[in-house]
């Protein structure tokens, strides 16, 4: 249930960050809007919007890594012993050099040759 409802913020504050960093203009454009080419009379005014876009893109930022870390830390296994590929690998060979008597343990076979043209 916690996992599920982290993801949907998570998921949620992707699609607004890559919304809001679409929407924020480039360094280039504040030089046409000193010469008062058309962005002056905005909503936020001529610099409120910059501001206004990049603090909320700085909290989603912020919100993002939050629930990149707790989605880490939910999605860890718990209980259960913490085992890599080469534990597991090493577990397999102890098995192998441990069976019974009637039975050899199955060496593993070098990959065939590609037939000669």
């Amino acid at each position: 249930m916690l996992h599920s409802a982290l993801m949907v913020v998570h998921v949620l504050c992707a699609v607004l960050i890559i919304a809001l960093v679409l929407i924020q203009r480039g360094k280039g454009a504040d030089a046409g809007a000193g010469f008062g080419s058309g962005a002056s009379g905005t909503v936020f005014g001529a610099r409120g919007a910059g501001t206004a876009l990049s603090r909320a893109t700085a909290i989603l930022a912020a919100v993002f890594m939050i629930t990149s870390l707790s989605l880490a830390y939910t999605g860890k296994p718990s209980g259960s012993a913490q085992s890599s590929i080469l534990d597991q690998l090493s577990s397999q060979q102890q098995e192998g050099a441990t069976a019974p008597a009637g039975e050899a343990p199955v060496a593993p076979q070098a990959p065939a040759a590609p037939p000669a043209q």
